[in-house]
């Protein structure tokens, strides 16, 4: 059980997140994280799972467009062109974090958890996987207007199932 994130965290998602950090264990394997909208929840929720530290190498918060340029390696006309909240930006998210780290699968998250700027989308989100070897792995969810806290938690989902769509293709 997560004592980080209880009682907020539902207990499945604490329960699927061990089940896939002892997996990654098992297979001598190492996860990194990008995030913007979560602000660390997936890394905190990963390091939470009690002897099962060697399986994660680092997180990125990379909230904004300068720190996802200089921790993660995006060119600086990606946010520019596409704006932060893209499939092209999870992409490079994930794939920067696979090349600035020791790790074997990154996982990214970008999107509006909150109110959004005018003409955007709140609760819209993607992600991507990237793992060494394989075809980076995108998703896209609309998860609309239901609040800062309830989309983050349903993004750990999304990425939890993601890390496993992962595992399983091993």
């Amino acid at each position: 059980m997560s004592e980080t994130l209880q009682p907020a965290l539902p207990d499945e998602l604490d329960d699927r997140a061990e089940r896939l950090m002892k997996r990654v264990c098992a297979a001598e394997l190492k996860v990194a994280t990008a995030e913007s909208c979560t602000g660390g929840l997936l890394a905190s929720l990963l390091t939470d799972v009690e002897g099962a530290g060697h399986g994660f190498d680092r997180g990125f918060v990379t909230y904004e467009e300068t720190a996802k340029q200089q921790m993660l390696g995006l060119p600086a006309d990606l946010t520019g062109r596409n704006d932060a909240v893209t499939s092209a930006v999870a992409r490079a998210m994930a794939e920067g974090a696979l090349q600035n780290s020791q790790s074997d699968i990154a996982l990214s998250v970008t999107g509006f958890a909150g109110p959004a700027a005018p003409g955007k989308e709140e609760g819209l989100v993607h992600f991507g996987c990237a793992r060494h070897g394989r075809a980076t792995l995108l998703r896209e969810e609309h998860f609309g207007p239901l609040g800062r806290g309830p989309i983050r938690i349903k993004a750990l989902g999304v990425l939890l199932e993601m890390l496993e769509q992962a595992l399983d293709e091993a």
